[in-house]
């Protein structure tokens, strides 16, 4: 597969087992190149992962020290991909529950509308836990009153390609964005730097703990850093939301 000089694949990892070997196998599959930043694991997945990958230059391991969050990973990717001249930069979680074989249409879309964030959209399965399913409909809401309606369709779903250049410099100007605050953050000041959001329908997997399902979402910390980072965001809303009505008007006459 003839790598992309424009379009990477990023997918941060920390303590996913087995399932980082099965996740990145399936997206180089699909896509040229592949970059895993390894987030501070513990779990030995990272030599794992080097040793399976070692004779493929399609995938590159970047390792950080510490486990610093999946924004800061991602943080970490923007920069250097953009000192290496790529342009976009699509983001999978290292579980199993994103699709790789949706990448080529989602890299596609991004070709032909370079300046949107293309936004995953989740197709749930009747296995995905009820209580996150109902749970992120808060966040979505809040976001949709942040974004006029215009943004993403989901604020929490991190299967998306961003546009490198106006990602990286939102991010290099606040010390938030680092954590799990990560994903819907970005949705929304992107959408206030005028980044237009396409949403592409997307399914996804809940693994069982027998099929080696992990997750490091904390219903108490996450939910308190989402609460917070919304109160933050509404506080901007509240200054910005003139501006945002007129360029909304504006984009539609």
């Amino acid at each position: 597969m003839t790598p992309s000089t424009t379009h990477l694949v990023a997918i941060p990892s920390f303590n996913t087992g087995d399932l980082l070997l099965e996740t990145v196998r399936r997206a180089r599959a699909e896509w040229n190149p592949v970059w895993v930043i390894i987030d501070g694991s513990t779990d030995g997945s990272a030599q794992r992962l080097a040793e399976d990958v070692s004779d493929d230059p399609g995938v590159r391991v970047l390792a950080l020290g510490e486990n610093r969050g999946k924004g800061a990973a991602i943080h970490h990717a923007l920069r250097l991909a953009a000192a290496e001249g790529y342009t976009h930069l699509l983001t999978m979680d290292a579980d199993g529950q994103h699709p790789p074989g949706k990448v080529p249409e989602f890299m596609a879309r991004s070709v032909a509308e370079p300046r949107a964030l293309i936004a995953g959209v989740p197709v749930f399965g009747a296995e995905a836990p009820a209580l996150r399913v109902r749970g992120r409909r808060i966040s979505n809401a809040w976001v949709r009153i942040e974004t006029l309606g215009t943004g993403a369709r989901d604020s929490l779903f991190g299967f998306r390609v961003y546009p490198i250049v106006p990602l990286l410099a939102i991010m290099d100007r606040t010390i938030w964005m680092r954590r799990f605050d990560f994903d819907p953050e970005a949705a929304v000041r992107l959408n206030w730097a005028g980044v237009p959001t396409v949403n592409l329908s997307a399914p996804v997997r809940y693994l069982s703990a027998d099929e080696g399902g992990v997750s490091h979402f904390r219903y108490g910390r996450d939910n308190t850093l989402l609460t917070a980072m919304h109160i933050r965001l509404m506080l901007g809303w509240l200054f910005r939301w003139p501006v945002l009505v007129w360029q909304r008007r504006s984009g539609a006459s």
